[in-house]
């Protein structure tokens, strides 16, 4: 299998635009990159096809981003059809393609929205709860402007009482400067963003060196405080949204929470309610929360200090009533590394290593049959890398993922397909 990052890297001297969509020019071809697939005994994988970095992907479609364009396929990135110059592409932080064809996506600060394929976009200025503009904070250095939008999980739509929302949290706080928490939310197919949810103002993530006048970063009226959203998901059994955040206990209060949030259509309100608090060395401090037949499972991603022999880290199954209860909590498997993903579809449980913690190289977790059994793969030729953003299956059937260097710097995509 060649190398990913090669291939990346020729592309952003090898590429033209030709008439009717976007494909590479000579020696770079898509179907050269199609073919390179590698396998294990439980499913195959590829890194990305040479091309536009493909951020984001839905049944057929898939949207990326390079050069200063912004690109859309509608055949899974074999070719690229529609494209549209956009010089903020390389700060591209995160997207969504809508079920009715909107995609909506992020640079660092700013939200933008395209209804018709690329031919033009408009930017959506999220709203308050009471209805005004929420604006980005000016930066002290307008390089860092934080990441207002970004995200660890890479699924936010779900299908509720018969209407797409649009739900999301942002994993901040890391890079890129000091950012309020949120959690975002659109019943219009991203026409209208608003805020969900926001949380307090944490003393350990201000921006250095801003002016006294400046309002600090987070909601004045919030005492609840986190560095950033691991993930939020939702259980149409109770129809009800869950979110998790991290990080650790700084000399402010934990910062790991649990969330439950019910939502009323007619009211366009929210209501939230924490379950549960803890520091970090807890299965709480976790991601991937999925829902399947009324049961919720996720990952921990519990360090710091030990509290006994071992973290408190596996994948987790209950009963979404006895969430905060371990003792009601089935452990389905330890991979004994930090994880804050995990991703359930057809069966299919795939989650992965945060390499930085992992003596693996791009450690893949995976269970074929709804974690009766485990396997664990390090798929090594890409690197060190760390999973994150894992998307549903395209109509190919190939899940989609971020590869980040560390735990957060983009590098590259990876597919991965599982085997029947």
């Amino acid at each position: 299998m060649k190398n990913p990052s090669l291939s990346r890297r020729q592309w952003l001297g090898a590429t033209t635009a030709a008439a009717g969509g976007y494909i590479l020019s000579r020696p770079y071809r898509l179907s050269a990159a199609l073919s390179d697939v590698a396998e294990t005994k439980h499913f195959w994988y590829r890194g990305a096809p040479d091309g536009p970095y493909i951020d984001s992907q839905r049944d057929h479609k898939a949207f990326g981003f390079g050069n200063g364009k912004l690109f859309l396929s509608e055949d899974n990135a074999k070719t690229w059809r529609h494209s549209a110059e956009f010089a903020e592409a390389d700060n591209l932080t995160w997207s969504c393609l809508l079920k009715n064809g909107n995609i909506l996506f992020a640079t660092r600060e700013r939200l933008f929205l395209s209804t018709d394929n690329l031919k033009t976009h408009r930017e959506i200025i999220v709203k308050n709860r009471d209805g005004s503009d929420y604006r980005p904070h000016q930066p002290v250095n307008p390089k860092l402007p934080g990441w207002y939008f970004h995200t660890l999980d890479g699924e936010h739509c779900f299908e509720v009482n018969g209407r797409e929302i649009l739900v999301w949290g942002n994993y901040c706080n890391v890079v890129g400067g000091a950012v309020p928490v949120n959690i975002y939310y659109s019943t219009d197919s991203g026409e209208t963003v608003k805020l969900a949810y926001s949380f307090g103002r944490n003393p350990k993530f201000q921006e250095k060196g801003a002016a006294p006048s400046a309002p600090p970063l987070g909601d004045p009226t919030n005492p609840l405080l986190c560095r950033h959203v691991h993930g939020v998901s939702y259980n149409p059994a109770e129809n009800a949204f869950y979110a998790c955040t991290g990080d650790i206990d700084r000399g402010h209060g934990n910062e790991c929470h649990w969330l439950r949030g019910t939502y009323d259509a007619k009211a366009d309100a929210w209501s939230w309610k924490v379950i549960v608090s803890v520091n970090s060395n807890s299965r709480f401090k976790c991601g991937g929360i999925n829902f399947v037949d009324g049961r919720c499972y996720w990952i921990s991603d519990a360090n710091g200090p030990k509290v006994g022999p071992e973290h408190d880290r596996g994948v987790f199954s209950c009963a979404p009533a006895d969430i905060a209860d371990t003792s009601k909590h089935t452990l389905l498997f330890n991979p004994k590394f930090e994880s804050a993903n995990l991703l359930i579809q057809d069966g299919v449980m795939l989650a992965t290593h945060c390499a930085p913690a992992s003596t693996y190289a791009n450690g893949i977790i995976y269970s074929p049959d709804m974690g009766k059994t485990w396997v664990q793969y390090d798929l090594k030729e890409f690197g060190p890398r760390s999973g994150c953003r894992i998307h549903r299956k395209n109509s190919d059937g190939w899940f989609r993922l971020d590869l980040r260097k560390g735990w957060i710097d983009r590098a590259e995509v990876m597919f991965i397909k599982p085997k029947p």
